[in-house]
């Protein structure tokens, strides 16, 4: 871990690689790829027709540019918040009409709006009715589907002869037809679920009731009133202020992407954080996440992406094309999206991926610049999917599928090939398996697909294979998984082999000629696990991706998806002698200390077993490539009828540490040959050392608006220096991203440094923590502060310049020694 490898990981020869400076793809490159087909072509069959000259579609913007609409930068996204806090109204947007003459002209008479208020305090009925009180933002934020209120300042009193309509507008070409440009008749009713009413009429004041179509588009509409009076019709004219935001709705039951139960609701839409597994079955490490959905400007980056790659505005209100551009742009090849993958261990032009603590700086930093920001890897990708998909409004979780499987060539079996001495040919080798990989559920029905297939739907931002030409997966039916059913979309075939396809063994022969010795069927996706409903446990949900293993249906669902693929008579040819068995011990090794691994050989037959034991032992990272065996060991072991053996091979720290790559995983492959009856044994194995926690204590009780002081204690397990050590703090509602440098850590050295930080928004939060160094990674604590409101109530929030600092150089606290 001193420096860079050969071994870059499995995408070693592609374009993601460090590059010197990221950039956004220049125009001539985006439009040359793929023979001239557009993104959308090339994505979602649905807009392969779209011609050249519709500009529907969002605007690619560059540089320091927010999402917007009719093709404009985002204001709010640049404009600093007030500090009035969450109570206060924003101020009732106010100016000059014109007239249908366009001349500016009022006539007496004319029916004239001199001022709108959406009622959009974070406190207000609007907001709290539509569960977007926690965004931290000025303006209204309405979910789809659901009416809100409204009050015009007219004129004059409003007569029963004069006509009303409210006009929304999002796009570069609003078109009614397209959804684009939506006309509310007030008290004449609408079209598509759009309606308007007045609930009350005091003088110059008309309160309105105004309710959105549960198919409307999402994103940010710009608001206008028209009049038509007998003296002549009035228009408003455009404000800033009155800019509406509209998401999905998974409470209410005419959206395609409603949740019946509330605490799914509470879990997977509102939930700020959540915990995010990895490491091995035998071995699981958890980290917490900052989500961090509702932090100001975190719904403009979310805006943006859609725009950034030019999304027809018409088809945003589909969430299944959401979820699939979403999976596209969080990664950034093709498209120059949020994130740059980097498995190659060498991060020093960017950020190592295990030292994100959440989501808000890289969607942030991504608005702001424009730059794809590095780097991530495939539980950054999840963090940030899960965080947009939440803020849009979609029921969200993030998944980790241990034992994942990664098929190459559409077999849907994971071939590994040996030579005759069972040593893995790893030039071969091309299928992997990773100890873990994270990925996403989102939920919604799935109009495109017969019945049967709603509810859970995977998506997967992390680029490992193409869909349609570009790095996207899904949204893909859990059910369709379940099944075996590959032929349903989307990349139902590559999930399907990631969670329930057999691994396959093939030996070479004295001829060349390869020969399946051995067929494991429970080594993929053997467990599946989330983030539990209301509490930090974990949640199985194996049984909603697979059948129980060994089953009927399980064995139907993997045969039927392998008939499928490209070596559809691969289970032609089993041997069945299998008398001796073999299990790998699982061992609590921890980072810097000497291990040792232990494999168990039992003789379940009636006959003696003379067994010859080959281990190798080498580093791997938790994709599945690995570096070369740096130990071995040989050994014969004779098994009595149902006896067993202990075969050890102990490992010194010294002996695993010039070998070391990310996340300090090690690989052993077993293999052995029973003398007696032929029976070929292959087994591998993955574990981890583990790393320390920061621990973490709040000094003090937490209250909006006052400076809060936090601890944080970290002990180096190595008998080595930490060099250039790095701490990342984050929390919604309680600190926005923070880097502290603090210098080197010596050998088995324990610091303590204190921090301070103003909570903005009440109720309970997690504040959490990362360390990183050239020399370990994968270090992180977490605490939950319980703020208190302030003495006048609510919050206030600031833009990030408040509330954070980048780079800072912190001296330690105290030192201690070991």
């Amino acid at each position: 871990m001193d420096g860079p490898r050969s071994d870059v990981g499995r995408w070693g020869g592609n374009p993601w690689q460090p590059p010197t400076t990221p950039s956004p793809e220049p125009e001539s490159d985006r439009r040359s790829r793929g023979g001239g087909r557009s993104f959308w072509a090339r994505c979602c069959g649905c807009c392969s027709c779209r011609s050249g000259t519709d500009d529907d579609s969002g605007p690619e913007p560059h540089g320091d540019r927010g999402s917007g609409s009719r093709g404009r930068g985002s204001s709010s996204a640049r404009r600093r918040p007030n500090s009035r806090g969450s109570d206060s109204r924003p101020p009732v947007s106010r100016g000059s009409g014109v007239n249908a003459a366009g001349d500016g002209t009022i006539r007496e008479g004319m029916l004239a709006v001199t001022g709108v208020d959406l009622l959009s305090s974070r406190s207000g009925e609007n907001r709290r009715e539509h569960h977007t009180d926690e965004y931290e933002y000025d303006e209204l934020i309405l979910r789809r589907g659901q009416a809100f209120h409204m009050v015009l300042f007219l004129s004059r009193p409003y007569e029963s002869s004069d006509s009303i309509t409210l006009e929304l507008h999002i796009g570069n070409n609003p078109e009614v037809g397209k959804g684009t440009h939506v006309i509310i008749p007030v008290g004449k009713g609408g079209s598509g679920g759009w309606k308007a009413q007045v609930t009350k009429s005091s003088g110059q004041n008309l309160n309105l009731r105004v309710h959105t179509s549960p198919n409307a588009i999402i994103g940010k509409f710009q608001f206008t009133v028209r009049t038509h009076s007998e003296a002549g019709e009035f228009l408003l004219p455009f404000d800033a202020h009155n800019e509406i935001y509209i998401l999905f709705n998974p409470w209410c039951p005419e959206d395609i992407v409603y949740v019946e139960h509330e605490d799914w609701r509470q879990e997977y839409v509102l939930n700020e954080s959540g915990r995010i597994y990895y490491g091995t079955e035998a071995q699981i490490g958890e980290r917490t996440w900052n989500y961090g959905q509702f932090d100001h400007g975190v719904l403009d980056a979310c805006l943006y992406i859609l725009d950034r790659r030019g999304m027809p505005y018409g088809g945003r209100g589909d969430p299944v094309s959401v979820s699939r551009v979403i999976s596209a742009m969080v990664n950034s090849l093709d498209d120059n999206g949020v994130l740059i993958g980097n498995w190659s261990g060498d991060y020093s032009r960017g950020t190592n991926p295990s030292a994100w603590v959440g989501s808000v700086e890289i969607l942030l930093s991504y608005l702001r610049t424009g730059y794809s920001v590095p780097y991530g890897q495939c539980w950054v990708f999840a963090g940030v999917t899960t965080t947009v998909l939440r803020c849009l409004g979609l029921a969200t979780r993030t998944v980790t599928n241990f034992n994942s499987a990664h098929d190459t060539d559409t077999s849907l079996t994971m071939d590994i090939y040996f030579d005759e001495n069972m040593k893995p040919l790893e030039h071969l080798n091309h299928d992997s398996v990773w100890n873990f990989h994270v990925w996403n559920d989102c939920w919604m029905k799935r109009p495109d697909l017969p019945s049967g297939f709603d509810g859970w739907q995977v998506v997967d931002a992390t680029p490992q294979e193409t869909s349609s030409g570009i790095f996207c997966c899904g949204p893909c039916s859990v059910e369709s998984i379940k099944n075996g059913l590959v032929y349903m979309k989307y990349d139902t075939p590559f999930i399907f082999a990631e969670v329930n396809s057999d691994k396959v063994y093939w030996q070479r022969q004295d001829d060349g000629s390869f020969k399946i010795v051995y067929v494991e069927e429970k080594a993929i996706g053997t467990l599946i696990i989330t983030k539990a409903i209301g509490s930090n446990m974990r949640d199985n949900v194996t049984h909603i991706y697979k059948h129980p293993e060994g089953s009927e249906a399980e064995r139907k669902a993997v045969e039927t998806a392998a008939a499928h693929g490209s070596k559809p008579n691969v289970y032609a040819t089993r041997d069945s002698a299998e008398d001796v068995a073999i299990q790998v011990e699982a061992q609590d090794a921890v980072m810097g200390q000497d291990l040792t691994v232990c494999v168990v050989l039992t003789n379940r037959g009636s006959s003696r077993r003379t067994v010859k034991l080959h281990l190798y032992l080498s580093v791997t990272f938790y994709t599945g490539v690995t570096g070369s065996v740096f130990k071995e060991s040989k050994k014969e072991v004779v098994l009595a009828p149902g006896a067993s053996d202990r075969v050890t091979m102990p490992v010194a720290y010294k002996e695993y540490q010039p070998h070391l790559v990310d996340q300090g995983s090690m690989l052993l492959n077993v293999s052995g040959h029973v003398k007696e009856n032929g029976q070929v044994l292959a087994k591998q194995h993955t574990f981890r050392l583990r790393t320390p926690d920061l621990s973490l204590t709040l000094l003090g009780a937490a209250v909006v608006g006052q400076e809060c002081e936090v601890q944080i204690v970290f002990k180096n397990p190595l008998p080595v220096a930490l060099t250039g050590v790095i701490f990342r703090l984050e929390g919604s509602g309680l600190q926005r991203p923070k880097i502290l440098n603090v210098g080197d850590i010596g050998g088995n050295e324990t610091v303590t440094l204190r921090q301070t930080f103003v909570p903005v928004r009440p109720g309970p939060r997690q504040l959490i923590a990362s360390l990183d160094s050239p020399q370990l990674s994968q270090v992180h604590g977490v605490i939950q502060v319980d703020v208190a409101p302030a003495s006048g109530g609510g919050g206030v929030f600031s833009d990030a310049g408040d509330n954070s600092r980048s780079g800072e150089t912190i001296p330690m606290a105290s030192r201690g020694g070991a």
